[in-house]
């Protein structure tokens, strides 16, 4: 099978896998090469896929959609993190989120000057209107 992990703005994976595993809304399930094809809404956690070699491969997903057809697994995701084994993943995911939780604070940072900027020119506007 090949196994495609994207996110809206890159494609996190691209590589073949003997065994696919996550988790879904209603339990864990496993894909494997001559498995029907399948849908699954996915919720927030971890899939990991079995590469040619033997090896496990770990994602942090934030939820999203597979959708298996053919020999092609294709997963939708709004965000995805991969890791070589559960530990290196946990520290990527720390750093993600710590980068995430600065870009957040910068956002909302610029949100609230656009605010105070519309309500200043506004009561401006006001004053001028009266005289």
């Amino acid at each position: 099978m090949r196994l495609k992990v994207m996110t809206p703005i890159r494609i996190v994976l691209d590589e073949p896998a003997e065994k696919i595993t996550a988790e879904a809304r209603n339990g864990t399930f496993c894909l494997l090469p001559r498995h029907i094809d399948f849908l699954a809404a996915l919720v927030p956690g971890i899939l990991f896929f079995e590469n040619r070699d033997g090896r496990e491969v770990f994602l942090a997903m934030d939820g999203g959609v597979l959708v298996k057809c053919g020999d092609e697994v294709s997963v939708s995701t709004r965000t995805a993190v991969k890791g070589r084994n559960l530990e290196s993943l946990r520290q990527t995911l720390d750093q993600e989120m710590l980068q995430q939780d600065e870009r957040e604070r910068k956002t909302r940072t610029v949100l609230a000057r656009l605010e105070t900027n519309f309500a200043r020119r506004f009561m401006e506007m006001e004053k001028n209107a009266r005289g």
